[in-house]
């Protein structure tokens, strides 16, 4: 579910700060190191080209304009879909948890798990993607992560119930303060001066942004601190545990469609504990709210939008690369806030208005700052 999932440097790709409501925990955005034959090569490259035969010179232009239509509206394309189901992904779940005022919050996320999971094996078995092939060494190395993405998850779902949107945006950015102290205690990498100038920008508008907010509320503010830690956490340990994992495929890489299904599948059982854990199940029996069709609705259009966040970032990122997916992931975190402020009628003060658009800013100013 949510959270601005962080792109970091994996083996020398720029950092990015992840999707807020990325049911996928942004996996899609830690790229591996070598990319074979990708989701994207597969779905959304089409057919190149011949088998020999002999092509006029008048079908050959054409060929060559319309392959230079097909890579100038590619990116313009792919950027739209990561867009669209980015927004849309956040604000549906908002309106599951308070629209509807669903208190499960362990229950949405196991659903909206196994929609990805049962669709990611479907397209694995069809062969229109590769899936590894799991086992228990590759799944023993993968649950420490996988613990912190149900938190990540968890955490950023009950957040969102409690906070709006885009304050919930703005306070994603200590995530990246975060995530840049551990890199460098971890891995002792440094960042120049102008993302710590960015990062103390975030700080300010974080904190300002609390003071100033009319609808503050403090489990809410608990669960979204938490969901930074936890999501500065996973970004870290991923990185750890990528080059362990690797070890134990057949293919020696871990691509990221095999990622997302690890991630969905191994949160399930995890899920469902925590479900019985925390009568969750009790509450969804008898909670009217489940009688409703168009809960449903929403809930499932929620859980398939998070896989579509997975497929149309891999689109975007394989059509541009990883510093205009950073920017544009950056940028992104403007509609969204705008949207949820209008949407869901939020109590706004000049004061709290100012720091989020400052936050926003900041977050921008990171984003470009990172790039150089």
């Amino acid at each position: 579910m949510s959270s601005d999932f962080k792109l970091d440097q994996v083996k020398g790709h720029d950092s990015e700060d992840p999707e807020v409501g990325s049911i996928n925990g942004g996996l899609h955005s830690i790229l591996p190191e070598r990319r074979d034959v990708t989701l994207t090569d597969r779905l959304f490259r089409g057919s190149r080209g011949g088998h020999g035969e002999i092509v006029s010179v008048a079908n050959g232009g054409d060929e060559e304009r319309e392959h230079g239509s097909a890579r100038k509206s590619g990116p313009l394309l792919s950027g739209t879909a990561y867009c669209i189901s980015s927004c849309s992904m956040i604000l549906l779940n908002k309106v599951v948890l308070s629209g509807y005022n669903f208190n499960a919050g362990v229950t949405l996320m196991f659903y909206q798990n196994l929609i990805s999971t049962v669709i990611v094996v479907l397209l694995g078995f069809s062969g229109v993607v590769t899936v590894e092939k799991l086992n228990w060494k590759l799944v023993r190395v993968w649950i420490p992560v996988n613990v912190i993405f149900i938190g990540m998850l968890v955490s950023g779902m009950y957040s969102l119930k409690y906070v709006n949107i885009a304050m919930v945006t703005i306070l994603k950015n200590v995530t990246n303060i975060l995530t840049a102290l551990g890199e460098l205690y971890l891995f002792r990498k440094h960042q120049n001066q102008k993302v710590w100038t960015a990062m103390f920008f975030m700080i300010i508008s974080a904190i300002s942004s609390g003071i100033t907010d009319i609808s503050f509320d403090t489990v809410g503010y608990a669960w979204q601190l938490s969901n930074c830690v936890l999501t500065a956490s996973y970004s870290l340990t991923l990185r750890r545990v990528m080059d362990e994992a690797k070890k134990y495929t057949r293919s020696g890489s871990l691509n990221e469609v095999s990622m997302v299904l690890l991630n969905n599948l191994l949160s399930l059982p995890f899920a469902a504990f925590l479900i019985i854990l925390f009568d969750e199940w009790e509450y969804v029996l008898n909670v009217d709210v489940i009688k409703l069709p168009m809960f449903w609705v929403v809930a499932t259009a929620s859980g398939l939008l998070g896989l579509a966040i997975s497929f149309t970032s891999m689109w975007f990122l394989h059509q541009t690369g990883p510093t205009t997916y950073s920017l544009v992931g950056s940028l992104n975190k403007i509609p969204i806030s705008l949207a949820g402020l209008v949407l869901f009628k939020v109590p706004l003060s000049p004061p709290n208005l100012f720091s989020i658009l400052f936050g926003l800013f900041a977050g921008v100013f990171f984003a470009r700052a990172k790039m150089s």
